[in-house]
């Protein structure tokens, strides 16, 4: 059986061995190292591509203008 190879000694060698041999956590490790890179380089490239501010989320409901239109035909038969 042959050993693993030793991550500081061969670093390539020793990702090609994981990827190998164990995929789910050396894809896992893959994407989630990309997370802070993806947090430096994700907005400059939106405002790059015409992606501006949001509005604001409203914090309260919107209060209609004018009377309230009570709907007609929906009541109960007397």
């Amino acid at each position: 059986m042959a050993t693993s190879p030793r991550f500081f000694s061969q670093p390539l060698r020793y990702l090609h061995w994981a990827s190998l041999e164990k995929p789910a956590i050396f894809y896992s490790i893959l994407i989630g190292s990309l997370g802070p890179v993806f947090v430096v380089a994700v907005p400059p490239l939106r405002r790059r591509f015409g992606d501006g501010p949001r509005e604001p989320i409203p914090l309260t409901y919107p209060i209609p203008r004018g009377p309230r239109k009570i709907p007609q035909g929906y009541d109960d038969p007397e």
